[in-house]
């Protein structure tokens, strides 16, 4: 994989993507929150009276539940790094810094990091002592291991919902094919990437098991990373060509053609990015 701008020296984080994220709103100071909390300057002069030994005869009021930021800023990171990974704009065998990525976010390194640590438990990213993260290089045997475990795993299961799934359940899942075209049309491969996962996530929960689900879809997300030496997106003619394939298992399976659909499932459960 190539990208399409030098990082930085100082920071080795690519410009191109980092640039594109929108900066993550900054969170209020603690101190502002606290002040908010507990009532502004009441809860100030109150705490000085406790510091210099005063009693107080006022009790602090309870303070309101407020949500949580940390996790929102985290997820917002982590999407951002996964739509980098699989764009190639977050280069194999190179290691990122998470306060070098946090200053690019608009950011502390926590949320960069604990974003990182969930890649890393994904199999994307390693970690390098007192350095950051390495992003795994990734050959074409992994990524044939990976697309015979998801065959195993789908094509079994989509076989027997073509038996027994009703004809207007397959039609309830046209949307969501059609959205992979779009995807598809606009020539981005993490655009479609997310698409793609979404059809194949509509097409199993029709099974009813959500373990399977989930599991094939941390399947699918492996396998749509990019390898490494090779070009970081596909083509559009060839996302467009992936996409139709979509559309034409959904119209074998309502006209329960199981001879069509075992063809369709055996080549594209195999061969999807």
């Amino acid at each position: 994989m190539r990208q399409s701008a030098q990082g930085s020296a100082e920071t080795g984080t690519p410009q191109a993507w980092t640039a594109a994220v929108p900066r993550v709103p900054q969170q209020p100071a603690a101190a502002d929150v606290d002040r908010e909390r507990w009532g502004g300057a009441g809860h100030a002069g109150a705490a000085a009276g406790a510091t210099r030994g005063e009693h107080t005869h006022s009790e602090l009021p309870i303070p309101r539940p407020r949500p949580v930021q940390r996790s929102s800023v985290r997820g917002q990171i982590l999407a951002a790094l996964r739509k980098a990974l699989v764009a190639g704009e977050l280069t194999p065998g190179e290691v990122y810094s998470a306060p070098a990525l946090g200053e690019r976010f608009g950011v502390s390194a926590t949320p960069v990091r604990e974003a990182m640590q969930q890649l890393a438990l994904e199999g994307a990213v390693e970690v390098v002592p007192n350095r950051g993260f390495r992003v795994i290089e990734r050959g074409t045997r992994e990524l044939a291991e990976l697309a015979e475990v998801r065959a195993l795993i789908e094509v079994p299961v989509v076989l027997r919902l073509a038996r027994t799934v009703p004809v207007e359940r397959w039609a309830e899942l046209r949307p969501l094919a059609e959205a992979t075209v779009r995807a598809a049309s606009s020539g981005c491969r993490a655009t479609y990437a997310e698409s793609d996962r979404a059809f194949h996530r509509g097409l199993l929960s029709l099974s009813g098991n959500d373990q399977l689900v989930k599991i094939a879809d941390d399947i699918h997300r492996r396998a749509q990373w990019p390898l490494v030496g090779t070009p970081a997106s596909r083509g559009r003619t060839e996302l467009l060509a992936d996409a139709a394939e979509h559309a034409a298992l959904l119209d074998a399976l309502i006209a329960r053609d199981l001879e069509v659909v075992r063809g369709l499932v055996g080549e594209h459960f195999t061969g999807a990015p």
